[in-house]
């Protein structure tokens, strides 16, 4: 007799060094405790983040197979044999929600298609904070996550997003590696208008957390120097 599939959670982790308590419920680490099979965005990250919530943890008890933007299609069944043989499996990104700008919707679709119950947990989500915190338009906004590389398609695309934030009030929500943050900054001061509204949040559910929100003319004035961080940028009106 085949055995009913296992239900597949969604598990939020920490966005950076924050306290447990401070940024997740309780019932993650009690999921995390009685789970045995995970699939994680990067094992050493997800070993460290498991141990934060459970300390007595026994890690070699546990299986943990790993799901990132690079596995493959074909790599799905695999993955996913525990679940169909009836265990429950946790998936954890690098930071905040699987599946929202991480890793993961291939395999929820897949555990759809199987008959798998998918259970999402609460955690903490950067661009949902960061929207929430900005005072721009929360009613509509995108995500739309990396610019492109080249300078002039990125300038482009910064010009075409400002102008769709001033026309609908969509807000635009973009992020870039945290490197590169200073640079992402100083191009949407060069190529926006100066009464856009522009909100920078950074190293948000942390001590360190920077959440400002002024016009680009403003920001012009003075120009943060911002750390090596993770980082959204918020365009709106």
């Amino acid at each position: 007799m085949t055995p009913s599939p296992g239900s597949l959670y969604l598990i939020p982790s920490l966005l950076g060094e924050a306290a447990v308590d401070a940024s997740l419920p309780a019932i993650v680490a009690q999921t995390v405790s009685r789970l045995t099979h995970f699939l994680v965005e990067d094992e050493k990250s997800a070993r460290h983040f498991i141990k934060t919530l459970l300390p007595d943890c026994n890690l070699r008890a546990l299986s943990l197979e790993r799901l990132s933007e690079h596995t493959a299609d074909s790599e799905l069944p695999r993955l996913l044999e525990p679940l169909m043989a009836g265990h429950d499996v946790g998936i954890i990104s690098e930071a905040g929600c699987p599946a929202i700008a991480d890793p993961g919707s291939d395999v929820v679709r897949r555990a759809h298609e199987l008959g798998a119950r998918v259970i999402p947990l609460v955690g903490p989500c950067s661009m949902i904070l960061a929207l929430m915190a900005s005072g721009l338009s929360g009613q509509r906004w995108r995500f739309v996550g990396y610019l492109p590389v080249a300078d002039e398609e990125r300038r482009a695309e910064l010009r075409a997003l400002e102008a769709e934030a001033l026309r609908s009030g969509e807000t635009q929500i973009v992020m870039e590696t945290p490197y590169r943050n200073q640079r992402l900054l100083q191009e949407i001061l060069a190529a926006c208008r100066p009464e856009t509204m522009l909100c920078v949040a950074s190293n948000l559910s942390t001590p360190e957390e920077l959440i400002q929100t002024r016009t680009v003319a403003e920001w012009r004035k003075v120009v943060p120097n911002l750390p090596k961080v993770p980082a959204l940028f918020l365009l709106g009106r």
